[in-house]
């Protein structure tokens, strides 16, 4: 399994705290299958011009000293589209995925559905690939936003453990996946225990070896090639499960 989307570089952002939170979180990654991950620190589109922030740098020789030998350690960061990013490919490529043309976005949960379109169709025009991060969070998420993102050139990336929540955001991170909407699956893990492999045992379950496997392995994989992704195709969601996540929903009301 392959985690494009962490927040384990210590002491930077609202993820882990020290190195030895880091370094046991990254431990039970690799106990559980995870060989590579890219470490994502939230970023603002506005500092991007600026180079790496020194506090990054420190924080990743602190962490690669003491981190085991697996998973694998890429860098990148979770960019905040607060203005549109720079098109200069120098300035911008350490803030991509693992230094490759793919580079992981978000935006604030209450996002207009014109702001995503614009900022989306800009950045394909720079040159880069968007990587949407859990696209299921944005209450303008729907089916066809999202079809109309990907003909924009954005890349959608799931959380995995989302998929299992009741909450509305399950709902539609669930129904991405069922209609082949999703590219890859990430744990988006904040020194917790959020885990990719929450999504591979959900796909499993629903007989979706095939989506896991392209969703936690394959496509990111190609992502840290830098090469194109490969669709993903839908799947049919079983009933039984369904209506126990629906239950869940029906509890909380």
């Amino acid at each position: 399994m392959i985690d494009l989307h962490c927040h384990l570089l210590p002491g930077v952002d609202d993820g882990s705290r020290s190195v030895e939170q880091s370094v046991g979180v990254l431990r039970e990654m690799g106990r559980l299958g995870v060989t590579d991950v890219c470490l994502t620190p939230h970023v603002r589109s506005s500092e991007t011009s600026r180079g790496p922030n020194p506090r990054h740098e420190d924080a990743f020789r602190a962490l690669s000293a003491k981190a085991p030998a697996s998973p694998r350690l890429h860098r990148g960061a979770e960019v905040m589209l607060d203005r549109p990013l720079a098109g200069d490919t120098e300035a911008t490529r350490p803030f991509s995925l693992g230094g490759t043309r793919y580079i992981l976005v978000e935006f604030p949960r209450m996002v207009a559905l014109d702001t995503v379109n614009n900022a989306l169709s800009r950045i394909a025009e720079t040159g880069w690939v968007s990587v949407l991060a859990h696209p299921e969070r944005y209450t303008c998420c729907s089916p066809d936003a999202v079809a109309l993102w990907r003909e924009l050139g954005a890349r959608m990336q799931v959380d995995a453990t989302t998929l299992l929540s009741p909450q509305a955001r399950g709902h539609r991170a669930r129904e991405l996946v069922s209609l082949g909407l999703a590219d890859i699956m990430a744990a988006d893990n904040h020194g917790d225990k959020r885990t990719i492999a929450a999504g591979i045992g959900f796909l499993v379950e629903q007989d979706g070896e095939e989506q896991a496997q392209l969703l936690a392995v394959q496509n990111p994989g190609a992502i840290l090639r830098d090469e194109p992704l490969v669709p993903v195709p839908p799947i049919k969601l079983k009933q039984s499960l369904m209506q126990k996540i629906r239950q869940l929903l029906e509890g909380d009301e």
